[in-house]
């Protein structure tokens, strides 16, 4: 019915509609996002896994690799860059594990997820100025039991170890 923009920055925009639902006027806040790639990268069974402080949640989490879409990039080559700026792994092979959207009710972004193997160390690499991450190896046994006691809480980390080790398991 109505659609008002109200914050338009680097990685997100916000905007407030008012939409009818059954009959009813209502609103709704969406957060809009161009979308995401997450890699499980695998040296054998184990995970090259990351330890980085959120500050929205102040707090350090155990991650997989990931990273917003440049504008006009695939979710693959996304997915390639953010492993070698986060990791300093390049992989020999990328193959797509899923996708899954973060938050529906609100948020517009989709995450694609890749497992990436064949992986070798580059030369260099540079972070982003504002991360500050600590490379950490799990085995994908061990990071199942770390989602089962609640020490990894970040969703896209649990949704790919958990996809990934399920089918493995096939």
């Amino acid at each position: 019915m109505e659609s008002k923009q109200v914050y338009n920055g680097k990685v997100i925009s916000v905007k407030v509609d008012k939409v009818q639902i059954n009959k009813k006027s209502t609103i709704r806040e969406v957060v809009e996002h161009g979308g995401s790639a997450a890699i499980l990268p695998l040296i054998g069974d184990t995970i090259i896994m990351e330890k980085q402080y959120r500050y929205p949640v102040s707090k350090d989490l155990f991650e997989i690799p990931a990273g917003t879409l440049e504008k006009g990039e695939s979710p693959e080559k996304c997915a390639a860059r953010e492993l070698i700026e986060e990791t300093g792994y390049k992989a020999g092979n990328l193959k797509p594990l899923g996708r899954f959207y973060m938050s529906p009710g609100y948020c517009t972004e989709v995450m694609h997820v890749f497992v990436a193997t064949n992986l070798s160390k580059v030369e260099s690499h540079e972070m982003d100025d504002d991360e500050v991450i600590e490379i950490v190896r799990v085995t994908v046994d061990d990071a199942v039991k770390m989602i089962l006691k609640g020490e990894i809480e970040d969703a896209k980390t649990v949704c790919a170890v958990l996809a990934y080790a399920q089918q493995s398991k096939r």
